[in-house]
């Protein structure tokens, strides 16, 4: 066993492991992690200072997950756009390949959440290889992102493998790769698998760093490995409550990826999914922090106010033209043309 799989496997997944480390109460948890999986890597374990810090938020179990709400399980509504298991095709040039159905840490706020960790993400060897045949005989797609779960939680034989056959279709121009591991177990960033992803180029990697705290000196070390690899990295945050709704946390965040040649890509506004409403933060404030940036934070590093509505339509850049008449409401317009009233927050 590897090094990242020997912390792989010592991660929490019990909020009795929890309730040892800090003194809580195991009991509210449980229901929580019945319903949505817990696990937390060792490296995340020891950025977590107190219980409620901004590390905790996005890593703990939290009884506020199982509210009622009127949020969506399928936010994106990507089992319409599913024609086979394991490809997502909302767009008409690009197509998700989800090749993994887990991750090193699960997210409280993902948009995958009813899913992750769970068997109805974790597509076969088999579903996989028709998902590669379904973009292989779709000639308009030119751009394929690797997702899951993580992608980067496969052994490098298997990633290897599926990264050759893709790159065996002439009519794909790009791979990109969406991963956490970098912030949540950076030691699966190794020289041999920099080695694999640098056979495959243009290949570019979208990293998920959502506080300062999390540039730490292992996930430095491994933004380099993957940079010096020749590899385009960007990082695509998410606004969250009591994590990074803060001008000043969110310019340590950009200026520190910035750092680490990572550009800040996108600031997404967090998808509508069940169980998040305690994450959310209103556009208003997301408009704020990002205007706030400028000035303080080189244009480089000032991400895209992005948010993508419910039901597929596709990402939309948010501005102030954004913010409707009627308090409480945003309106935004969809790949075709027409007006989306959502909740602000």
């Amino acid at each position: 066993m590897e090094p990242w799989q020997q912390q792989l496997a010592a991660s929490l997944t019990r909020p009795e492991q929890l309730a040892e480390r800090f003194g809580i109460d195991p009991a509210p948890l449980q229901a929580v992690v019945d319903r949505y999986p817990m696990r937390i890597t060792p490296h995340t374990l020891s950025l977590i200072e107190r219980p409620g810090d901004p590390i905790w938020r996005q890593a703990a179990p939290d009884p506020d997950e199982l509210l009622p709400d009127q949020l969506y399980a399928d936010p994106l509504n990507e089992a319409a756009f599913s024609p086979v298991p394991a490809v997502v095709h909302r767009y008409p040039d690009r197509a998700l390949l989800l090749v993994s159905g887990t991750c090193a840490g699960y997210c409280r706020f993902c948009t995958r959440k009813s899913r992750v960790g769970r068997p109805e993400l974790c597509f076969s060897a088999q579903q996989v290889a028709e998902g590669i045949a379904y973009i292989a005989g779709r000639p308009e797609i030119r751009d394929v992102i690797l997702t899951g779960g993580d992608p980067l939680l496969l052994d490098d034989d298997r990633l290897a493998t599926w990264l050759a056959q893709l790159r065996a279709i002439e009519h794909l121009e790009i791979l990109r790769i969406g991963t956490r591991v970098p912030v949540t177990l950076p030691d699966r960033i190794t020289p041999q698998l920099c080695a694999v992803l640098s056979r495959h180029h243009p290949l570019y990697i979208n990293m998920h760093f959502n506080h300062p705290q999390e540039l730490t000196p292992a996930s430095a070390a491994a933004c380099a490995r993957l940079a010096d690899a020749g590899i385009p990295l960007g990082n695509q945050t998410v606004l969250l409550r009591g994590v990074n709704d803060d001008p000043q946390v969110m310019a340590r965040l950009c200026r520190g990826l910035l750092s680490l040649r990572v550009r800040p890509y996108y600031l997404h506004q967090m998808d509508m999914a069940c169980g998040t409403t305690h994450f959310r933060v209103p556009v208003a404030q997301g408009l704020d922090i990002v205007e706030a940036l400028r000035g303080r934070v080189s244009g480089l590093g000032i991400p895209c106010y992005m948010i993508d509505p419910p039901g597929g339509e596709g990402k939309v850049v948010l501005t102030r033209d954004c913010l409707a008449a009627e308090a409480g409401k945003v309106l935004v317009r969809n790949a075709q043309g027409g007006l989306i009233s959502l909740p602000d927050h």
